[in-house]
């Protein structure tokens, strides 16, 4: 019994692993994406490892994390680099409409640029993740994002909208940084893997439909 209760793996000791993978992935990440032209790559780590760790089960979260990290730089940093003006003249836009919603006119404008909104929200939720999973060219790693995102149209409206919520919930309290991160990824990989099963190689979409059908 004594044994039983210091086996490293027993569920408590199980428990404290993961919590530990749950709040340093969450922080390292949030530190990794501090230089800005970094947060794609860091972003796309984070996915991977999210998957590995926490679905497949993996060890080594920590190394796995910085060994993923470092391989999406070459593509991670010029997709960054796109993807940071793209969010800030967007967000830019959201401002302008929001601030003239004053007429029928202002408001009608202001609710279709809300509506499409969903659409680079949506390539960004395929965005980083196939970064993770796959290898793309920036190119090819675009034209794949945007067609998943109307090819998966449902999924994609849900995602964006649980990424905002997540997102509204962090920046009104501090504290959901030391999980919200790690917790985004797995809600995301939810409906992600079941779409990227299509494109994985035979071993890994077996460990993944075994996952699906399996639960533990």
């Amino acid at each position: 019994m004594g044994r039983d209760i210091f086996d490293p793996e027993n569920l408590f000791f199980r428990m404290i692993a993961k919590g530990v993978d749950l709040v340093g992935l969450s922080l390292l990440w949030l530190l990794l994406c501090m230089p800005l032209v970094t947060a794609g790559s860091a972003t796309a780590a984070l996915y991977y490892t999210v998957v590995k760790t926490f679905r497949n089960r993996k060890d080594g979260a920590f190394g796995m994390y910085l060994r993923a990290f470092l391989d999406n730089l070459r593509v991670g940093i010029p997709v960054t680099c796109i993807c940071v003006p793209a969010v800030v003249f967007l967000a830019w836009g959201y401002h302008v409409m929001a601030s003239n919603t004053g007429s029928s006119v202002g408001a009608v404008m202001y609710m279709t640029y809300y509506v499409l909104l969903l659409i680079p929200a949506g390539i960004m939720c395929y965005l980083f993740p196939l970064m993770g999973r796959f290898t793309f060219q920036v190119k090819e790693l675009i034209r794949t994002a945007f067609i998943l995102t109307f090819k998966h149209l449902p999924s994609t409206v849900v995602m964006v909208m649980l990424l905002v919520e997540m997102t509204i919930f962090t920046i009104e309290w501090w504290w959901p940084v030391l999980f919200v991160p790690v917790a985004a990824m797995l809600l995301l990989s939810l409906f992600l893997e079941r779409i990227f099963s299509g494109y994985l190689d035979q071993e890994e979409r077996a460990v993944l439909e075994d996952r699906i059908e399996n639960p533990e």
